[in-house]
């Protein structure tokens, strides 16, 4: 090829525009069922965390998550664990870190396929795998290192946080203490006031993006 034909064909190439990267995919809207957190610290409101459950992948933890919530077992509990950059714990203690009663324990759904990514909700559980009750965490980033085979037995997700995660990453970074055997409690108790079964959900509308503010040519002198 010719200098000159090999020097415009360069050029055309550095010029022409790049080929536009394809479209997302839209994840796809959960089904559920739905449960609302409605969330308190002090005398503030914090707002309302949304969970889809997944009873598809976790029909035991579930069925388990919603009988406690239809029973009211969640009013008035705390989130009694909390850990910046991990997860925030609750579902079993009183604002004075008593723990309430539960129904016996449920078989851990860890092998599921589900991994403990952000925003996942997973049952909470002791050394013994098949354990977990009624307390269950957020995971407010990836904690893969919870998952079945990687976390010997793991913990089982059985939900995700659909809308108010920016609440748990906040409940997550409040001031902390030993209170008793609990060495990751909130100084301020963060209360679930109520835990409610939603009939349906629809995603919020996404945030407007901002328009750049109109630049004013001042006027000659």
């Amino acid at each position: 090829m010719p200098l000159i034909a090999l020097v415009l064909a360069l050029a055309q190439a550095a010029t022409s525009a790049p080929t536009p990267a394809p479209a997302a995919t839209p994840k796809p809207v959960p089904s559920g069922p739905f449960v609302a957190l409605d969330v308190t610290q002090g005398r503030a409101a914090l707002g309302t965390i949304v969970i889809a459950l997944n009873k598809e992948k976790a029909p035991i933890s579930v069925e388990n998550f919603l009988q406690y919530v239809r029973a009211g077992h969640y009013d008035g509990t705390v989130f009694h664990r909390v850990m910046p950059n991990f997860m925030i714990q609750g579902g079993g203690y009183t604002p004075e870190l008593v723990e309430k009663p539960t129904r016996p324990p449920i078989q851990n759904e860890a092998r599921n396929g589900i991994r403990n990514s952000r925003g996942t909700v997973s049952m909470a559980r002791t050394s013994d795998a098949n354990s977990a009750t009624s307390q269950f965490f957020i995971n407010v980033r990836d904690n893969h290192r919870l998952d079945f085979g990687i976390g010997g037995a793991g913990y089982a997700v059985f939900g995700e946080v659909v809308e108010g995660l920016e609440i748990a990453d906040k409940i997550s970074n409040t001031p902390t203490m030993v209170r008793g055997q609990h060495e990751n409690a909130p100084q301020t108790s963060v209360v679930i006031k109520k835990a409610r079964e939603l009939k349906s959900w629809t995603p919020p509308e996404p945030a407007p993006t901002p328009t750049p503010a109109s630049v004013t040519t001042p006027p000659k002198p």
